[in-house]
C-alpha cells in the first residue's frame, strides 16, 4: 500500500472534509413544520404522544407508489399513529397535486424543497426513505427503501418495548 503525505494545512482540510456530519438519528427530537398540499400545517412537535411515520417519496418512484397503500392501512389500523408524506422532487406543485388526486392516501402530503430539505432529517440518498418517530418525539427507526405494513408493525412493536 502506498502512503501519501500531506502538508499540515491540506491534512487538516482532508480530515475536516471527511468528518462525520450529524444525521437524523443524532437529532434527539427532530423538528418538522410543513405546509400540506391542502394548505394546512403539519407540525411534528404537535404530534407528541403519537407514533409518526415521516415518508419521503416522489411521483416518479415506483416503490414509493407501491408502499403508499400499506402506510395508509397502517395509519388506519392504529389510532395512535399519524403519517406525513413528503414529496421530495423538483417539480411543479400542480403535478404533485394531480398525483395526490389519483393516488389518495389516509394521511397528509406535502412537497419539500430538494435543495433545502428539512434540517433535522437526512436528505434522502434514495427513495423511498421513511422514519418512524416515537411518541416521545425521538427517531425510533429509519428505513431506506420500500416498506410494508408488516415492516411498520414490527418497528412499532420493537419501539414500544423500549
Amino acid at each position: 500500500m502506498k502512503c501519501i503525505r500531506f502538508s499540515a494545512p491540506v491534512a487538516i482540510a482532508v480530515l475536516l472534509a471527511c468528518a462525520p456530519v450529524a444525521d437524523a438519528k443524532d437529532v434527539k427530537q427532530p423538528k418538522l413544520v410543513v405546509k400540506t398540499l391542502d394548505g394546512k400545517t403539519f407540525d411534528l412537535a404537535a404530534e407528541r404522544g403519537h407514533w409518526v411515520v415521516v415518508n419521503f417519496w416522489a411521483t416518479w418512484c415506483g416503490p414509493c407508489i407501491k408502499e403508499m397503500p400499506d402506510i395508509s392501512e397502517f395509519v388506519g389500523a392504529h389510532k395512535d399513529v399519524v403519517a406525513i408524506g413528503l414529496a421530495f422532487e423538483d417539480t411543479d406543485k400542480a403535478e404533485v397535486d394531480a398525483f395526490a388526486m389519483s393516488h389518495p392516501v389516509a394521511y397528509p402530503l406535502a412537497q419539500v424543497d430538494v435543495y433545502k430539505p428539512p434540517a433535522d432529517f437526512d436528505a434522502p440518498r434514495g427513495l423511498p426513505t421513511t422514519y418512524l418517530i416515537g411518541p416521545d418525539g425521538n427517531v425510533s427507526k429509519k428505513f431506506t427503501g420500500p416498506i410494508t405494513r408488516a415492516d411498520l408493525e414490527s418497528a412499532l412493536a420493537a419501539g414500544s418495548k423500549k
